[in-house]
């Protein structure tokens, strides 16, 4: 199983020197990849429900000032020789689709191919109104369409495509992308539109565990959306076992509730053996990736918390 960790695109630790200081040391510490998530604006007045908080509410302290996510993603590339770079996740409709497969097939090109394009297809209403995206009632069917399209410009000397969302032909993009036929596309979300979407178009799947309307926070949880994903998986007419599997871990440790929803232990909780022991379930389930939600509002505290769950959570399993 591979681990990765939280890059900031907002808030202190995303300043310059602080990103670049966490970034390579957190390299060095031997964590395989780094995520990056994505905003374009923050509206002052949100209406939209967050998906991963029991109150619905944005976190305050999202509200930060924010870099822009591919742009972060590039300059982490420079800085890194190692690290796979995981958009987690890119909201697919806020940007064009042309432009976006050009931008990331670059990033994958310029990284040596260290690129995971981790997608979702949003949330966050007032976000898609404010910077121009397509109709937010549309984006699901944006999605998939930018998806295919994507596909279709990484991988055809001469691509071309025609869609309700986007239409191209007689154009040539180029250099493709270094990981062959293209960067992994990793599905985020917990819905039934999202496993639908992972079925037939991922080649993983990205839940978060926290999500009040699709909770995942027992191993019992787990394992049921994963049989879900797979009958879903051999419906699209692929191999059952086709997509791979990914999980992110907000929080851990002794500090959140023992019990999940279900009355069953919640995954990562208790004592560094109890974690260590749901790391080894999820890895004989095919979890091949595991990226943790640090706590540290220094980039002192956030490696030594790196280091800590390392030594004594990671040498366990």
């Amino acid at each position: 199983m591979q681990f990765g960790f939280n890059a900031p695109t907002a808030g202190p630790l995303a300043e310059t020197g602080q990103l670049t200081r966490l970034v390579v040391e957190g390299e060095a510490l031997g964590y395989d990849y780094a995520t990056f998530s994505d905003h374009v604006v923050i509206p002052t007045d949100i209406h939209a429900i967050y998906p991963y908080s029991s109150s619905g509410e944005f976190p305050a302290g999202a509200r930060a000032e924010r870099h822009e996510q591919l742009i972060e993603v590039a300059y982490v590339a420079a800085k890194t020789q190692r690290l796979r770079l995981v958009l987690s996740v890119m909201v697919v409709p806020h940007r064009p689709a042309v432009l976006t497969a050009k931008m990331l097939s670059t990033i994958d090109v310029l990284s040596g191919g260290r690129l995971v394009v981790g997608i979702g297809a949003g949330w966050m209403k007032e976000e898609f109104e404010a910077i121009g995206a397509p109709d937010f009632a549309a984006r699901g069917k944006v999605t998939d369409e930018y998806l295919k399209a994507f596909v279709e410009l990484w991988t055809k000397e001469q691509p071309k495509f025609a869609g309700d969302h986007v239409r191209f032909d007689n154009i040539v993009l180029a250099p493709k992308p270094v990981q062959k036929p293209y960067p992994p596309i990793w599905v985020g979300g917990e819905s039934g539109p999202a496993l639908r979407r992972t079925a037939t178009l991922g080649d993983a799947w990205y839940p978060i565990g926290t999500n009040p309307a699709f909770p995942l926070d027992s191993l019992a949880r787990f394992k049921a959306g994963v049989a879900k994903l797979r009958a879903l998986t051999e419906k699209a007419g692929r191999k059952a076992d086709a997509v791979g599997l990914a999980l992110r871990c907000t929080a851990y440790g002794e500090s959140i509730p023992a019990t999940a929803g279900d009355g069953e232990r919640r995954l990562f909780s208790g004592k560094n053996a109890d974690i260590a022991a749901d790391i080894r379930a999820l890895e004989e389930m095919g979890v091949s990736h595991l990226d943790v939600g640090f706590a540290g509002s220094t980039v002192d505290a956030m490696l030594a918390e790196m280091q800590r769950f390392k030594k004594d959570v990671l040498a366990l399993v």
